[in-house]
C-alpha cells in the first residue's frame, strides 16, 4: 500500500516500470543490493526524486528517512529561503530530525497561499474563472521588469516575482494590491530594496531580501489588513509595521536597528530571527488583540500548535546527586538535598551532639545529662561555683527528684535536631524539595492555561542583543516568549498598563538595567528562564503588578535577584535565587508578593530583605548559605515568614532591625555562624514555634542600640537606586495609600513557644531599654546560659518557658533590669537555676530543680522577690545570698539536695533578706520519693501555646547601609557579633 507524504501535491506520477524496478529490489532477496549502498545511491537524488521513492512501499519510505543524518540535511542547509533549524540560538547543534525541520519549514513558507481556495470567481462568471498557473516574473538588468513596480503592475493572484542580484531603489510608495511572492535570487545580501511598502491585499510573501528604508519613509513594510510572510530576509535601519486585524509571521530573519511595531494585532509569530543594535525596542506589542480576525489566524495558531514546544514533558532528574557547587553552574530542577562545606561546623564546640546512651533531663542520670560534660566550672561571675563537688562520693552527692524536662520539639524530620556534620548531606523534607516546572503546571491549572495559551504576538528561538530593549508590550498588550536568548540590552522585556506576558524558557543576562520590569498592573507567567548577571535586579515588579514567577533560575545578579515595590505583588513560587550581590528578593514600598518554595542561597548580602513598609507572605523556602542576614526585616517591613528553613548562613539567621515588624512563625533557624534570630527593641516582631538551634552565637537575640554606622561590608555602594534606567527616583510621591481594615497595631515585641536549642551563647540574650515578653519557650542544652539579660530598663516578662540543660546557669539578670519570671521550669543547668544583680527580679511561681549550681543564687546590691516555687539543687544551695542583698522570700518549697550542705545560704548580718511561709522538705533515707505535684511539673505548655498572630504593619527604608554591632557575652567570637547589614 503506497504512503502519502507531505511532498505529493507537487510530485508527478511515478513511472509503473520504475516502481515494478525498485519494488524488486526492496524484497531484499538473494542477490539484492546491500542497505547501505541503496542509502549511498539515494542520497543523489533531488528532493522530487525522494518523494516519488517515499510513494513505493513501506520498506522504501524506512530507507529514505534513514537519510535523515545525510541526505536530508544537505537538503535543509542547502535551502536559500531557510537557515540552520537552530539559527540564531544554537547554530552549532543539529536538529532531532533533519526531515522533520524541513518539513516543518516547508509547511510555514507555503501559509501565505491558504486563503486561495476563498478567492473562487463569482458563481456568476464560473465559466469564466481566472487561471491558477503561477506565473514567474523576472526583474533586473537584462530581464523582462527594470524594476519592481513595472514588475508589479503586471502581476496577477499568486504570481512569483523574482529580483536578480542587484540593489532596487523605489522612488515612490509601492502598494500591494494583489497577493503576489516577492524572491531575491541567490545568496542572502545579492538583492537590496530600498522601498516602502503599503500591502493593501490578502496576503503576500517576501523571501531572500535585503530591506532597507526608502528615502522619503522610514517604514520599510506596513500592513493593517492582510497577512504578509517574511522569509530569510534582512532588515536595517527602518520600521516594520502591522496593525490589526493583520497578522504577520516572521521567520530567520535579522533585524539591524530596525523596530517592528504590531498595533491591536491578534496573532503574530516571529520565530528563528536576531534583533541586533536596537536604538529603542525591538519590538512593540501595543493594545489588546483584535476581536477582528483575518483568514490566516487559525493556520497561525495551528501551526504554533503543532511545532515542538520548548517545555519538556518531564525535567531530568539526572542532576540530583550533584553537590551543591555543580547545581550552582548547571540547570537543576530540583534541589533535594543541602551538602554542608567546610571543614568546621558554624556552632561552638560546646553546642556538640548528645552522646549515644544519655538520656536529657532523666531522673536517673547525674545533673546537666544532655550529653555533654563541663571541663570547667562557670565563671566568676556567676558565683565562683567549687569543682570540689566532682570528686564527692556518691552516697553523699545527691537525692534526685521525680521531675521531666521539656526538650527540642522536632521539626522537618530528624536532620535538623543534630548537629551539622561538614561534608555532610542533608535530606529535605517533601514539601521543601523544588518541582519541576512541569509538575508545577500540573498542580496550578491557571498556570497551564497561561503557559498554554497563544495570543498577540508570538516570539520564539529569537536572540536579542546589544541594543537597548528587546520586547516592549503595552496598553493592554499581549505576548508569549519561549526560547529567546537577551543579551547585552538595557532591558531585556518591559510589560506596563494591563499588559500580560508569557515567558517561557528564555535566557536573559548582561542586561545594563533589570532582566524584566513590569510596572502599572503587567502580570503574566514567568516560568523556567535563566535570568543572570544583570546589572539590576533580574525581574523588578512594581505599581501593582502582579506576575506569577516560577520555577526559574535567578543568579549573579550585581543587584537583587527579585525586586518587588511600589504596591508591587506577585506569586514568587519555585524559584532558585543564588548568587546575588544583593538580596535575593527585595520587597519594599508597600510591595506585598506571595514567595514560596523557592531555594535562595550563596548570596553575598541578604536571601529576604523587607523594607521601606514591605509586606509579603513568605513561606516553606529554604534560604541558605547567604552572607547576611537569611532575612532581614527593617524599617516598616511587616512580612509573615512562616514555615522556612534557613541555614548556614555566614551571620545571622533572621535579623529584625530598626523598626521591623512582622509575624516571624514556625521557621527552622539551624546552624547560622551569627545569631538565629537577631533583633533590635525598637522592632516589634512576633517570634512564635520557630526552632532555632546550632547557631554560632545567641539563639535569639534582642538589643536597643545601633554601635556605628558606615559603608557597606566589601565596599558596596550605600545609595540605593531603584529607577528604570539608574536614574535616581523618589518613589515616595508615586507610592499609594494601602488602608488596611485588619492593621493590628503591636505595641511590645513577643518571643512565643520557640524551641531555641544548642546555640553556641546564650538561648535568649536581652541588652534592651525596651518591653519584651518571652512566653512558653523551650530553650534546651544552649552553649551559655538559657537566658541573659543585660539590659532590661522597662520591663521583660519570662513567662512559663521550659530552661533546661544549658552549659551555664539558667537564667541570668544583670544590674539595674527588670524581669519577671513566672511559671517557668528552670532544669539540669550547669551553672546555677537564677543569678540577679537586678534591682526589680520577681520569681514567683517557677520551679528551679536539678541545677548544679545553687537553685538561685542573689549578687550583691540586687532586689528580688521569690514567692512561690519550688527550688531543688543537686550539690549547692536552694538559695544563696552573696554579699548585701534585698529580697522577699515567701512561701516557696524547697527540696533537699546535698547531704553537707543546707537549703538556704544567708549573711547573718543581712537583715534586708526577708523568709516568710516557706517550707523545706529534707530526705532522711534514700528511699523518700519527692514529685512535683499539684501543680505538675512547669511549665504548662500545652494549656499556654497561643495561635499565630496575624498582625501587620508596614514602614520606610533609607537609602544608606547601617553597621550593627553587639557584644557577646561569654567569649565567643572575640566578644563581638557578626555585622548585620541591609541595603
Amino acid at each position: 500500500m503506497r504512503r502519502r507524504c507531505y511532498l505529493a501535491p507537487f510530485l508527478d506520477q511515478v513511472p509503473a516500470n520504475l516502481i515494478l524496478c525498485l519494488d524488486s529490489k526492496v524484497t531484499m532477496e538473494a542477490g539484492g543490493l546491500p542497505l547501505e549502498l541503496w542509502r549511498m545511491i539515494l542520497a543523489y537524488l533531488h528532493l522530487p526524486d525522494l518523494g516519488r521513492c517515499c510513494l513505493v512501499c513501506r520498506a522504501w519510505y524506512e530507507l529514505i528517512l534513514s537519510l535523515d543524518s545525510t541526505r536530508w540535511r544537505q537538503l535543509c542547509l542547502g535551502c536559500t529561503e531557510c537557515r540552520h533549524p537552530n539559527w540564531p540560538n544554537q547554530p552549532d547543534v543539529e536538529p532531532e530530525s533533519w526531515r522533520e525541520a524541513f518539513k516543518q519549514h516547508y509547511l510555514a513558507s507555503k501559509t501565505w497561499t491558504k486563503n486561495a481556495l476563498d478567492l473562487e470567481s463569482s458563481v456568476c462568471f464560473s465559466l469564466f474563472r481566472r487561471r491558477r498557473e503561477r506565473r514567474i516574473l523576472s526583474v533586473g538588468p537584462g530581464h523582462e521588469f527594470d524594476s519592481l513596480g513595472s514588475a508589479l503592475a503586471m502581476a496577477s493572484l499568486y504570481d512569483r516575482i523574482v529580483l536578480f542580484p542587484g540593489v532596487y531603489e523605489e522612488q515612490g510608495e509601492i502598494i500591494l494590491k494583489v497577493p503576489v511572492e516577492i524572491v531575491g535570487h541567490g545568496k542572502l545580501g545579492e538583492v537590496a530594496l530600498l522601498a516602502s511598502i503599503d500591502q493593501h491585499c490578502s496576503t503576500t510573501r517576501l523571501c531572500n531580501l535585503v530591506f532597507m528604508p526608502a528615502w522619503f519613509s522610514p517604514f520599510m513594510f506596513k500592513t493593517t489588513s492582510g497577512h504578509v510572510q517574511f522569509d530569510n530576509c534582512n532588515f536595517e535601519n527602518g520600521h516594520i509595521q502591522v496593525h490589526g486585524p493583520g497578522t504577520c509571521q516572521v521567520k530567520f530573519c535579522t533585524f539591524k536597528n530596525t523596530h517592528v511595531f504590531l498595533h491591536n494585532v491578534p496573532l503574530c509569530v516571529l520565530e528563528n530571527c536576531e534583533f541586533v543594535g536596537s536604538e529603542n525596542n525591538s519590538v512593540t506589542v501595543e493594545g489588546h488583540p483584535s476581536a477582528d480576525k483575518n483568514w490566516a489566524y487559525k493556520y497561525l495558531l495551528g501551526l504554533i500548535k503543532s511545532s515542538p514546544s520548548v517545555l519538556p514533558a518531564e525535567d531530568s532528574d539526572s542532576l540530583m546527586s550533584l553537590d551543591l557547587e555543580s547545581r550552582d553552574q548547571a540547570w537543576s530542577p530540583r534541589t533535594c538535598d543541602i551538602v554542608i562545606e567546610g571543614s568546621q561546623s558554624p556552632t561552638s564546640p560546646v553546642s556538640s551532639s548528645p552522646k549515644p546512651g544519655s538520656k536529657a533531663g532523666s531522673q536517673e542520670t547525674e545533673v546537666g545529662s544532655d550529653g555533654e560534660r563541663v571541663a570547667q566550672t562557670p565563671d566568676s561571675s556567676d558565683g565562683g561555683l567549687s569543682p570540689s563537688g566532682e570528686d564527692e562520693d556518691e552516697d553523699q552527692l545527691t537525692y534526685r527528684l521525680s521531675y521531666q524536662v521539656q526538650g527540642p520539639r522536632p521539626v522537618l524530620g530528624g536532620s535538623f535536631l543534630g548537629p551539622p556534620l561538614p561534608g555532610a548531606s542533608i535530606q529535605l523534607p517533601s514539601c521543601l524539595v523544588l518541582n519541576s516546572l512541569q509538575q508545577e503546571l500540573q498542580k496550578d491549572k491557571e498556570a497551564m492555561a497561561l503557559a498554554s495559551s497563544v495570543q498577540g504576538c508570538f516570539i520564539r528561538k529569537c536572540l536579542f542583543r546589544d541594543g537597548k530593549g528587546g520586547v516592549f508590550v503595552c496598553s493592554y498588550g499581549r505576548a508569549k516568549m519561549e526560547g529567546n536568548i537577551f543579551r547585552n540590552l538595557t532591558y531585556a522585556v518591559r510589560c506596563i498598563h494591563n499588559s500580560k506576558i508569557v515567558m517561557l524558557r528564555n535566557d536573559i543576562h548582561r542586561c545594563r538595567a533589570s532582566g524584566i520590569f513590569l510596572r502599572l498592573e503587567g502580570g503574566g507567567l514567568i516560568a523556567g528562564n535563566n535570568i543572570y548577571h544583570n546589572a539590576e535586579a533580574g525581574v523588578d515588579i512594581r505599581k501593582k503588578s502582579n506576575p506569577l514567577i516560577l520555577c526559574n533560575q535567578i543568579h549573579h545578579g550585581l543587584r537583587s535577584g527579585i525586586v518587588v515595590l511600589g504596591n508591587g505583588k506577585g506569586i514568587i513560587r519555585n524559584n532558585q535565587i543564588f548568587s546575588n550581590k544583593e538580596a535575593g528578593i527585595y520587597i519594599l514600598y508597600h510591595g506585598n508578593p506571595i514567595v514560596s518554595g523557592n531555594h535562595i542561597f550563596k548570596g553575598r548580602a541578604a536571601g529576604i530583605a523587607v523594607n521601606e513598609n514591605g509586606k509579603g507572605l513568605i513561606t516553606e523556602n529554604v534560604i541558605r548559605e547567604n552572607q547576611w542576614g537569611g532575612v532581614d526585616i527593617r524599617r516598616g517591613g511587616v512580612p509573615v515568614l512562616r514555615s522556612n528553613l534557613i541555614c548556614f548562613g555566614y551571620s545571622d539567621g533572621v535579623v529584625v532591625g530598626d523598626e521591623g515588624k512582622g509575624l516571624i512563625e514556625g521557621n527552622t533557624i539551624y546552624a547560622n555562624k551569627g545569631c538565629g534570630v537577631w533583633m533590635m527593641s525598637s522592632s516589634l516582631p512576633h517570634v512564635t514555634s520557630n526552632h532555632v538551634s546550632y547557631n554560632g552565637l545567641y539563639g535569639v537575640a534582642v538589643f536597643s542600640q545601633k554601635e556605628g554606622s558606615g559603608e557597606f561590608p566589601g565596599g558596596h555602594g550605600a545609595q540605593e537606586n531603584f529607577s528604570e534606567d539608574g536614574d535616581a527616583i523618589l518613589w515616595e510621591t508615586e507610592l499609594e495609600k494601602d488602608d488596611d481594615a485588619l492593621h493590628q497595631p503591636i505595641t511590645i515585641a513577643l518571643v512565643e513557644s520557640n524551641s531555641i536549642n544548642h546555640n553556641g551563647a546564650s538561648g535568649l540574650y536581652v541588652q534592651s531599654s525596651e518591653a519584651l515578653h518571652v512566653i512558653t519557650n523551650v530553650i534546651h542544652a544552649n552553649g551559655d546560659r538559657g537566658i541573659t539579660v543585660a539590659q532590661s530598663s522597662q520591663l521583660t516578662h519570662v513567662t512559663n518557658n521550659s530552661i533546661s540543660c544549658n552549659r551555664q546557669s539558667g537564667v541570668k539578670v544583670e544590674a539595674q533590669c527588670k524581669v519577671e519570671l513566672r511559671g517557668n521550669g528552670i532544669y539540669d543547668n550547669r551553672g546555677h537555676g537564677i543569678i540577679t544583680k537586678g534591682d526589680s527580679t520577681v520569681v514567683i511561681e517557677n520551679d528551679i530543680i536539678g541545677n548544679r549550681g545553687s537553685g538561685l543564687q542573689l549578687l550583691p546590691r540586687s532586689d528580688t522577690k521569690v514567692i512561690k516555687n519550688r527550688i531543688h539543687s543537686f550539690r549547692a544551695y536552694g538559695i544563696a545570698v552573696r554579699g548585701r542583698t534585698k529580697a522577699l522570700v515567701q512561701e516557696n518549697i524547697f527540696f533537699q539536695g546535698k547531704t553537707n550542705k543546707t537549703i538556704f545560704q544567708q549573711i547573718s548580718n543581712n537583715r534586708e533578706c526577708i523568709m516568710q511561709n516557706n517550707k523545706f522538705l529534707v530526705f532522711k533515707k534514700k528511699s523518700d520519693t519527692w514529685r512535683l505535684v499539684n501543680p505538675p511539673a512547669r511549665p504548662h505548655l500545652e494549656n499556654s501555646l497561643r495561635g499565630p498572630s496575624a498582625a501587620h504593619s508596614g514602614q520606610k527604608v533609607t537609602a544608606l547601609a547601617t553597621r550593627i554591632t553587639a557584644r557577646v557575652e561569654g567569649g565567643y567570637h572575640s566578644n563581638r557579633s557578626i555585622f548585620c547589614t541591609i541595603l
